[in-house]
């Protein structure tokens, strides 16, 4: 696994994500744990694909399951340093009095991020946030020019409603624009079917203090807390690396409820 610390000084340097999005040479997804893939370069041409909205089918009924031991976590951090005011505003999908706080830090380009948010999200979802016994952070630790890009649009839709709902389309159609040949072009779609226009979405992504602010919040990640790989999570302060299933989440929740 490459460390980010290429990707983050890559990131440093970039004077706008539209210039980085139109060069070539887009740095390989790195930040995802045992992720070997790479992004080929793209250019910011109009024409793409429509952008189609994953539905998910319906699954039969499974019989129960054994219970799940909780993880053992990598380590731990402190709650209130973790929870200090940043660069950019936390949003928090869930009841923010809940007494479970988890904090994941993210690539949008990420598989096992997407992976994650794709499987075992929805359950945490339904049997956590919704029901007031924990809450979630999505912060931005983007390791490539184009995870950056899709944190920034996500940011530029509007309320914290807007951007989640924005970070759960990208990670739902990683695949159409993360390793698109055109990925401004895919983003673009997407960024329409949130209502921005073409004016809008070029805007957000010349957003200089923006950008700058994100790529912030990923050093803080890095520097003061051991981030290193995506998905990388913190539950009430314990360090949790990868994507864990949502029973292995559950677990890991419920033992410090």
């Amino acid at each position: 696994m490459k460390h980010p610390l290429t990707a983050r000084t890559r990131l440093a340097k970039a004077p706008r994500i539209a210039a980085f999005l139109a060069g070539a040479g887009l740095l390989a997804i790195a930040g995802c744990t045992d992720e070997a893939e790479s992004t080929a370069a793209s250019a910011v041409l109009p024409n793409s694909d429509a952008v189609l909205m994953a539905q998910a089918d319906t699954a039969p009924a499974t019989p129960a399951t054994p219970a799940v031991e909780a993880p053992e976590s990598s380590g731990s951090v402190d709650v209130a340093d973790l929870m200090a005011e940043g660069p950019l505003p936390d949003v928090v999908i869930g009841d923010a009095d809940a007494p479970v706080t988890i904090v994941e830090y993210a690539s949008m380009t990420c598989s096992h991020c997407a992976d994650f948010h794709e499987n075992s999200y929805p359950q945490i979802k339904t049997d956590f946030l919704d029901t007031g016994k924990a809450k979630l952070i999505i912060r931005e630790f983007p390791f490539d020019p184009r995870a950056l890009a899709g944190f920034m649009l996500a940011r530029c839709t509007g309320d914290d409603a807007k951007r989640t709902a924005m970070i759960d389309v990208l990670f739902s159609q990683q695949d159409d624009w993360a390793r698109a040949d055109n990925a401004s072009a895919a983003l673009l779609k997407i960024a329409k079917l949130a209502g921005m226009s073409q004016d809008e979405f070029t805007s957000c992504l010349n957003d200089k203090e923006m950008q700058e602010k994100i790529v912030e919040i990923q050093q803080k990640g890095q520097n003061e807390f051991g981030v290193n790989a995506t998905p990388t999570f913190f539950i009430n302060g314990d360090k949790f690396s990868g994507a864990l299933s949502a029973e292995q989440m559950a677990a890991a929740i419920r033992a410090r409820m």
